[in-house]
């Protein structure tokens, strides 16, 4: 193993668990420092409409989202908000302002999730994945099924 090294699965898979711990992070930074509609409150702020939705709804997508990509669990279709939010995050959000809440310092981390995001929706979740776990126990069943009534 250490002559041939590891696949890229399981470089995605580091990958994906750092993306779910730095969401689970950013959600619970954003709870602890105003609740769960606290939020609503800086993003209207930037001009996002619908902000009474909006905090509440991204500040959940993190923690929930955060925790399925941690465990690789649906990590696919969570990806795909994630391409959502930090697109908006970046192209609408932070490109146009001004330091801090804009330009590059404000914008590279969003950039880097964003990249993440995109990875995960082309490649999956890699290797060491819940749903993977889940898809190769229900194989292992179907097959034992299959040769039990051959």
């Amino acid at each position: 193993m250490i002559g041939r090294g590891l696949t890229p699965a399981w470089g995605i898979t580091l990958v994906r668990m750092m993306m779910g711990i730095i969401l689970i992070v950013a959600s619970y930074e954003k709870l602890s420092a105003g609740g769960f509609f606290g939020f609503s409150a800086s993003i209207s702020n930037f001009g996002l409409p619908l902000p009474q939705f909006f905090g509440p709804f991204i500040t959940g997508l993190e923690l929930v989202g955060g925790i399925l990509l941690l465990t690789g669990l649906g990590a696919r279709w969570v990806a795909i908000l994630f391409v959502c939010e930090f697109a908006v995050n970046v192209f609408i959000l932070k490109i146009p302002r001004q330091p801090p809440f804009g330009g590059w310092d404000s914008m590279r981390i969003d950039l880097m999730m964003l990249a993440t995001a995109i990875a995960l929706v082309l490649v999956g979740p890699g290797e060491l994945a819940l749903e993977n776990l889940l898809l190769r126990r229900r194989s292992a069943r179907s097959m034992q099924t299959a040769s039990q009534y051959r």
